[in-house]
């Protein structure tokens, strides 16, 4: 008897992956392609996902499951905004047009979202009732499960990437939110204003590492701002368990001074916190991608 099988899709500010995923969440098949940043190239993800779903891999794709870097109207199907994507690619995104090019059912998902799903459904402990999960590559989104089921509604919520953590700079028109104070973009954003060149944030750790002052002082304040951020999803939605993904946030030294800054100031946080880096890495949206139906709790 034939298999049945997920299309999983992640599709991020850089990289974009796809993948066939068992119903238990194994990944058989993934492949992954620079994400093009011209507006007539979400035919690209098309391509990258047929490729994957054409494959003889012993079953039958029963739907697929979409992952999109940005806030996703759930009731329409659809992208309504994506800082990191080209402004066209919202209305090629939907829904039904995924569903027609694809040729199966297809949900539409904030990535995020589908992350912390798959991070809940591959862990046994009680912790993951209540969970949120923070992504921090070249963006920054959450996703946050309690009792066991994803918190959203008509729209992603948990948006935490877009709060603003200096209001003085809010105030100014600068710089002022998590995504661009702590995200990889934001910290090659401040390289660049502090004369250090067009680095990205793996150079300005290297650079760090080395000794640079202003390297350090830049990775530095990225660190603490993204502790700032964990500190405002605990207070929001009172998980016990924070889960750390994305390039940048499970860097070793990018992650261990962040836990460290977050549970050095745990005043009114639930007793039992914990904040690990994610196990599953960049596989955690397609996993996601596999419990979607089950755990989501959306109707599309």
């Amino acid at each position: 008897m034939a298999r049945d099988l997920v299309l999983a899709a992640d599709i991020g500010g850089t990289q974009m992956r796809a993948a066939l995923v068992r119903r238990d969440g194994q990944v058989l098949l993934r492949r992954s392609a620079p994400t093009p940043n011209e507006a007539e190239a979400a035919a690209a993800l098309i391509e990258l996902v047929r490729s994957v779903g054409g494959s003889d891999e012993g079953g039958r794709v029963t739907h697929a499951v979409v992952g999109l870097p940005g806030a996703v109207d759930y009731r329409a199907g659809r992208l309504l905004w994506a800082p990191n994507l080209p402004d066209a690619w919202p209305d090629l995104l939907s829904r039904d047009k995924l569903s027609a090019q694809l040729g199966c059912r297809t949900h539409v998902a904030n990535d995020a979202d589908l992350a912390v799903v798959g991070e809940a459904a591959m862990r046994s402990s009680n912790r993951t009732t209540d969970m949120a999960y923070l992504t921090i590559s070249t963006g920054i989104g959450a996703g946050v499960v309690l009792g066991g089921e994803l918190v959203a509604g008509d729209h992603s919520l948990a948006e935490v990437g877009h709060t603003v953590i200096d209001w003085r700079a809010w105030h100014d028109g600068t710089a002022s939110t998590l995504e661009e104070l702590a995200s990889g973009t934001g910290v090659a954003r401040l390289a660049r204003e502090a004369g250090l060149g067009d680095l990205d944030a793996a150079a300005v750790a290297a650079a760090a590492d080395a000794g640079d002052p202003q390297a350090t002082k830049i990775w530095l304040s990225a660190v603490a701002a993204a502790a700032a951020g964990v500190a405002n999803l605990v207070m929001s939605f009172s998980p016990r368990l924070v889960v750390i993904g994305g390039g940048l946030g499970r860097r070793d030294g990018f992650f261990r001074p962040l836990r460290e800054l977050v549970m050095r100031h745990r005043a009114n946080f639930p007793d039992d916190l914990d904040v690990v880096a994610s196990d599953l890495g960049d596989d955690a949206g397609l996993v996601g991608a596999a419990h979607w139906e089950s755990m989501s709790g959306i109707s599309q």
